[in-house]
């Protein structure tokens, strides 16, 4: 791997940009990005950013603009946002799923000077556009039906070199922002400066004093070839492209998660890295033909993005070998723990409760687990909520100084995730704040993620998920929903029955729902809220 040049070490700041451009400039043939029958070398991967680059700033960008991505998992899109980083605009990424009013408002409180949007939401973004008072100029990533100009059209009209001229991004400037989940509520959107991408760097080269994890180790720079299977408009699929592209790693882009087509992909195009979502990881181990020996080339999956069952971890270790790591993030704090596969492995097999571990803080990252006032740090295993101070921590929400306030202090930010610290520092989460389901005659806590757990380990159950729903005697009662395998019988008064037995009275489930599978976001998460919407006055154990 080139080294890497911080800005100490030269008159010009070097970005990530620089980074992946170093690699794309070395055996211009090889391949770069790969997006089903579509294949661009690197040769043809720099080209194509720097016509879009010029593309870009023939609407009149200018550096510091921010250009708001409304985008699907295409190659065009990876380089549509390399390109808005390298003439020094700043990157928005958009929501899949709000609607209109609130995509609107987005648009909006991003300042967003340009929006691209990919054709197939050309229809949304047009909507969002016209109602922003700063009245964008919308690109579309193709042709569209609605007014738009065509990025790729005017791309293949512009020159082949590099756009001169582009001032290096101020410490405290924002450059990308990322919208957080949105399962709990209105999304907000998180800024980050350049100093997230350091960090990034330096994540996929470990820590060189070795008391920290290497989020994302490389075996062979240059070599891998990684699958990006989540959004690229997500902070997960956001990570993942950085880390293939500054290590030089081929970027295969998966359209659409189906799991079959996801094992396809990752046999034929021989993927030594990915990341999955919990359920994207589910729905893979529960097809016929993921079976072990099936993926030989993997080398690496990272698992993170929402708490994950340790049942389910043990049984991706049994079918794909020991290549599962975990990592911990969320959109204002792209990167907060890691578990390196071999010691998840290595350490899961003598110290069980380690499989309910996220891992250890990454190089450069603090983490105390603090009290309901936010400033007093607890003590080891005693849950209180998870803050963290580093690089990888945003600026603020963008334009929303309020809620800047409630999550950062004196540098630290508030995640809203509680769990609790082991003597070695392994982080473990309980739950998020908002899912604490608080119950019984005592309004004791019931933590939807041990729940969650302990259903994975029943038979027949795929997926689950807890959620407190509102109770006249005590305030909130215990609900789940179980997504059960087929030509399965699940009875829900055993799963009551079995949860009683095993968590105790004060988890046991008011009402247990089957369905043949969970809602989740665009994201992949499972969406808690659209089950709280559709669900709270189900009839009980039905399909």
């Amino acid at each position: 791997m080139p080294m890497i040049i911080n800005a100490q070490q030269t008159a010009t700041p070097r970005t990530y940009v620089d980074q992946v451009l170093d690699h794309w400039r070395q055996d211009e043939d090889a391949e770069a990005l790969v997006q089903g029958a579509r294949r661009l070398t690197r040769g043809e991967a720099r080209r194509q950013l720097f016509r879009m680059g010029h593309a870009l700033r023939r609407q009149g960008l200018e550096p510091g603009d921010g250009v708001g991505l409304f985008l699907a998992n295409r190659v065009d899109s990876v380089l549509a946002q390399l390109a808005v980083h390298l003439i020094g605009c700043r990157v928005v990424f958009l929501p899949p799923e709000p609607g209109p009013g609130e995509l609107a408002a987005l648009v909006e409180q991003s300042r967003a000077r340009a929006v691209v949007t990919d054709p197939l939401f050309a229809e949304r973004a047009a909507d969002a556009a016209a109602r922003s008072v700063h009245a964008p100029v919308l690109l579309g990533l193709g042709p569209c039906e609605q007014p738009s100009a065509d990025l790729l059209a005017l791309a293949a009209e512009c020159p082949e070199e590099r756009p001169e001229g582009v001032p290096a991004p101020g410490p405290d400037e924002a450059i990308t922002v990322l919208y957080t989940g949105g399962t709990l509520g209105r999304p907000k959107l998180a800024a980050h400066s350049h100093h997230l991408y350091d960090a990034l760097l330096d994540l996929v080269q470990g820590d060189p004093d070795g008391d920290s994890p290497a989020a994302f180790p490389v075996t062979s720079p240059g070599t891998e070839r990684v699958l990006a299977a989540t959004l690229l408009t997500h902070g997960s699929g956001h990570l993942m492209t950085v880390q293939a592209l500054v290590t030089g790693s081929v970027l295969v882009v998966l359209p659409e998660f189906e799991a079959g087509a996801a094992l396809e992909v990752l046999r034929e195009e021989r993927i030594t890295a990915t990341m999955f979502v919990p359920p994207m990881l589910y729905a893979l181990l529960d097809h016929p033909e993921c079976v072990p020996g099936a993926l030989p080339a993997l080398r690496r999956v990272v698992v993170g993005g929402a708490a994950s069952s340790p049942s389910r971890l043990r049984q991706a270790v049994d079918v794909l070998g020991p290549v599962l790591s975990q990592g911990y993030g969320q959109s204002e704090a792209l990167g907060i723990t890691a578990f390196a596969a071999e010691d998840l492995a290595s350490q899961g097999a003598l110290r069980p409760e380690l499989w309910r571990s996220c891992g250890r803080a990454i190089a450069g990252t603090e983490i105390e687990i603090r009290g309901e006032d936010g400033t007093a740090a607890l003590p080891v295993r005693q849950v209180g909520e998870v803050c963290v101070r580093g690089r990888t921590v945003m600026l603020g929400y963008y334009e929303d100084p309020e809620r800047t306030a409630e999550a950062l202090h004196g540098g630290w930010l508030r995640t809203g995730d509680m769990g609790y610290l082991d003597a070695e520092g392994h982080v473990y989460l309980v739950d998020r704040a908002k899912d604490i389901i608080v119950t019984g005659s005592t309004s004791d806590n019931v933590y939807s993620r041990v729940l969650e757990d302990f259903l994975l380990t029943l038979p027949g159950v795929r997926n689950a998920a807890a959620l407190g729903v509102p109770d006249e005697e005590y305030g909130e009662a215990v609900q789940v929903f179980l997504a059960t395998a087929e030509d399965t019988d699940v009875d829900p008064d055993a799963v009551g029955a079995a949860v009683t037995a095993e968590l105790g009275d004060l988890y046991t489930p008011r009402r247990t729902v089957l369905l043949d599978r969970l809602p989740t976001t665009k994201v992949g998460k499972v969406d808690k809220k659209a089950l709280r919407a559709a669900w709270t006055d189900a009839a009980p154990a039905t399909r």
